[in-house]
């Protein structure tokens, strides 16, 4: 099976990862930078060049598009999608997952658990925004955030009007969300392959830090978890689109509730925490499921 990575860092533990267990497996994965990828866009011929070579006759696409570049990201795999070559994940998917509001929007319409959250443009409405989230204190979030950047915590009702104002005032959307007081700073990660939770870790922020993210000093150790969390998990995969995520779980006293589904989810923290094989796991996904011409959307979306 020839496989192709779109990564613009290929030494990521990650990226590091996949290509073992490909080769390992008896297959060929060449990694290229996505943003030195360039498109032909063309009538019954469409192609993705890289320099003087046509990448063509790949059996498989992982795209590791990195949030900064989703949308020349998203534009590449397209490109790939059209030439009938199957994406572990496709661009649609990917695209609702990255948009932070239409995924909660997606994922409320489908009844899964959500912290309750609020979202205006007008600075007016700030008083109206923090008492939908249930008041003091308050979760604030970047649209564009990743990795904890961008996420704070409104602790009383005057620091949450002044950040949410102020954000309005750099003219940046934001989230306003409950705090979820009884998961304190951890959270779970749940790894979904394939419709099926294959492995899930517990986070736990830094000393003084509510944010569990691992790439803030946080830690991490496996977690069983409950046959409610596990089908959330796969709800919420479902809802996106996405064949292979981390869906980010707090345990709420309503029970859980899905703080953010990611596309491109990092290996490095479930693998050393929990021993699993993930990037094997994704690899005998693809060899499962990567046919020609299978992509539901082709590009369409």
């Amino acid at each position: 099976m020839k496989i192709l990575m779109l990564a613009c860092n290929p030494n990521l533990y990650s990226h590091r990862r996949l290509v073992e267990a490909a080769t390992t497996r008896g297959h060929q994965m060449d990694i290229v930078n996505t943003l030195r990828c360039f498109v032909n866009i063309t009538s019954h011929r469409p192609d993705v060049r890289y320099g003087t070579v046509r990448l063509t006759d790949y059996d498989a696409v992982i795209p590791r598009i990195g949030a900064s570049v989703t949308f020349y990201g998203l534009a590449i795999l397209r490109q790939f999608e059209m030439m009938g070559v199957f994406p572990l994940n496709e661009s649609v998917a990917i695209g609702r997952s990255r948009d932070k509001l239409r995924s909660l929007q997606l994922m409320a319409r489908d009844g899964i658990g959500l912290p309750v959250t609020a979202f205006a443009h007008d600075t007016q409405r700030t008083e109206d925004v923090i008492e939908i989230a249930g008041g003091a204190p308050v979760v604030i979030k970047l649209l564009e955030g990743t990795q904890g950047v961008g996420v704070v915590l409104g602790e009383t009702h005057k620091s949450a009007k002044s950040v949410i104002e102020a954000f309005r005032g750099a003219k940046v959307n934001i989230l306003v969300q409950e705090y979820i007081k009884e998961a304190g700073a951890t959270d779970i990660r749940a790894l979904v392959v394939d419709d099926k939770v294959v492995a899930a870790m517990q986070r736990t922020g830094a000393e003084g830090e509510f944010r569990s993210n691992l790439h803030r000093g946080g830690s991490a150790k496996p977690i069983r978890i409950t046959p409610e969390e596990r089908s959330t998990a796969v709800r919420a995969a479902k809802c996106m689109g996405l064949n292979v995520c981390g869906v980010d779980l707090l345990r709420s006293n309503h029970g859980p509730v899905v703080m953010e589904v990611n596309s491109s989810p990092g290996l490095e923290g479930v693998e050393k925490a929990t021993g699993i094989d993930v990037a094997g796991l994704i690899i005998d996904f693809l060899v499962r499921r990567a046919k020609v011409g299978r992509t539901q959307t082709r590009g369409r979306g």
